[in-house]
């Protein structure tokens, strides 16, 4: 996914003047989540195969919820605070 959309993107992102490290960073936030968001849910299906017989997808679909509230808030705070993704790369380019 990343292979294919970043080529695409990334004139797009610079065209508007967005930070290239904030979307970068925000593109592996929502990658991420999707990871965990059914109808896909690839870590649910490879949990799946681990898993007791006895648990079900549903279960699973409701134990990662938590998850991706908490991916939602870390998104939110990204969107709202840029700064909290592109402070510690803009210090290190600095002292190099």
């Amino acid at each position: 996914m990343v292979l294919i959309c970043v080529p695409i993107f990334m004139p797009i992102v610079r065209s508007f003047g967005i930070d290239p490290v904030w979307f970068a960073i925000m593109m592996m936030v929502v990658i991420q989540t999707s990871y965990l968001t059914p109808p896909m849910a690839p870590s649910i299906f490879y949990l799946k195969s681990i898993a007791p017989k006895d648990m079900t997808y549903g279960q699973m679909c409701r134990g990662v919820i938590p998850f991706v509230i908490i991916q939602f808030i870390v998104l939110f705070i990204v969107a709202a605070f840029p700064l909290v993704a592109t402070w510690l790369p803009s210090q290190l380019t600095t002292k190099f």
